[in-house]
């Protein structure tokens, strides 16, 4: 079994960026199914286009564009492409980075797909500075490192707590079904009352139900806005919001910038 040192993955590398223990990579997937293998460093994949798989010894995971994958170190598994193009970008920790920030990933054994909205938008925002890269972009990358270890950490630890059954059922419809989001058919569809609903959402989903909805949204938006071939209308209708005014609005509360500046942004820096 093949076993990857750090910032080794199978594909065609087309950025890099190592630094303080930390490699951010950008891969064109090329091979149909790599080997079986394992990493040195614990890493994340987030899907940039296509469709994956990430296959180990207990599950296999398909891995769709926008999916955010955790694989830890040592462990054993193999990748598959499933489209005729597909790109990744990765985010990896040296163990000597982890141990500097006082960080564990023990608590994320194995490999996992990462769902939480919070943390997806925080790569995006990652992504973005990888490829922006300016004077502030050091500071800005190691702070959000750190949102996102922390993020995860307090996400293990909601999900940790005893919770009612019907938490996981509000969990797939956040996530899965954005277009239909509101209050009272969150109600209907869980036999939960909204007001029991809204006041649990803080505890079990670490941030207010309006916020956990409006990263659900972005969530959704952020792969399209990495293709060319969707108007920013049909990105907003896409993700469930309103309107664009409405898209604009909460994704500049996010980002400090307009969907249209960070595609063009995105565009203008890698070409992507």
């Amino acid at each position: 079994m093949k076993f990857l040192t750090s910032g080794e993955y199978y594909g065609d590398k087309r950025s890099e960026l190592r630094h303080d223990g930390i490699m951010l990579s950008k891969y064109r997937y090329t091979k149909v199914k790599t080997d079986w293998h394992y990493h040195e460093n614990p890493y994340f994949m987030y899907v940039l286009r296509g469709k994956m798989k990430d296959c180990n010894k207990r599950t296999t995971t398909l891995c769709p564009s926008a999916s955010l994958m955790f694989n830890n170190w040592e462990e054993p598994h193999f990748g598959s492409k499933h489209s005729t193009d597909a790109a990744g970008f990765h985010l990896e920790f040296e163990k000597s980075w982890l141990q500097k920030h006082d960080i564990t990933f023990t608590v994320l054994e194995g490999s996992k797909l990462i769902q939480h909205p919070k943390v997806h938008v925080l790569f995006a925002k990652l992504y973005r500075e990888l490829n922006m890269m300016d004077n502030y972009s050091d500071v800005t990358i190691q702070s959000l490192l750190v949102q996102i270890c922390d993020s995860l950490k307090t996400e293990q630890s909601v999900e940790s707590k005893k919770r009612p059954e019907w938490v996981d059922g509000l969990k797939d419809l956040l996530h899965f079904d954005e277009n239909t989001l509101s209050l009272e058919y969150l109600s209907q569809q869980l036999g939960v009352h909204p007001v029991h609903i809204s006041r649990a959402s803080s505890k079990y989903l670490n941030t207010s139900l309006g916020e956990y909805i409006r990263q659900c949204k972005l969530k959704a938006a952020i792969p399209l806005l990495l293709q060319s071939n969707y108007t920013l209308t049909e990105i907003a209708y896409q993700s469930g919001f309103s309107d664009q005014s409405h898209f604009n609005r909460v994704f500049k509360s996010h980002f400090n910038m307009t969907p249209k500046a960070y595609r063009y942004r995105l565009k203008t820096k890698c070409g992507c």
